[in-house]
């Protein structure tokens, strides 16, 4: 039984800057490329990614929406080691720009050298089904709801 809560682990993934996307590439195949959160994981089970619209991954997630994202923490001082952290969710793109301002953080301009108003730009949704986590001592997995897991 999960001991860690949302809000438990919504904490431990703003700590975690890089995950690994994976999404569907097709004939069975799995795609998987390295994305920034940016610290934007609400506790809801939402995390937010940029991209540019003519990526590979957008076309991806165009055909099926389903994803996941894998966390990892390294070990502590102490040795203990980090928290893992794997998402199943569902992907949807948004393109309004009250959207992508709300989430824009300036570090994203090494990226997007206009900001929001860059050409192409579009933001990945990612809508958490499912949480699985393991960090040495305990394991879990937490199952939003709504979810069909």
């Amino acid at each position: 039984m999960a001991s860690m809560t949302l809000e438990d682990l919504s904490s431990q993934l703003k700590k975690i800057d890089f995950c690994m996307l994976s999404t569907n590439a097709g004939s069975g195949r799995i795609s998987a490329r390295p994305m920034s959160n940016n610290g934007d994981v609400e506790y809801d089970g939402d995390s937010w990614f940029f991209s540019y619209e003519d990526s590979r991954k957008i076309t991806e997630i165009e055909a099926i929406d389903t994803v996941s994202l894998t966390f990892t923490a390294p070990p502590s001082l102490l040795g203990k080691p980090g928290i893992f952290i794997a998402v199943e969710g569902v992907a949807s793109l948004v393109r309004d720009k009250a959207a992508l301002e709300e989430h824009w953080v300036s570090d994203l301009e090494r990226w997007f050298p206009e900001g929001v108003d860059t050409p192409g730009i579009v933001l990945i949704k990612v809508s958490a089904s499912s949480i699985r986590y393991w960090d040495g001592e305990e394991n879990g997995e937490i199952v939003l709801p709504g979810s069909a897991s």
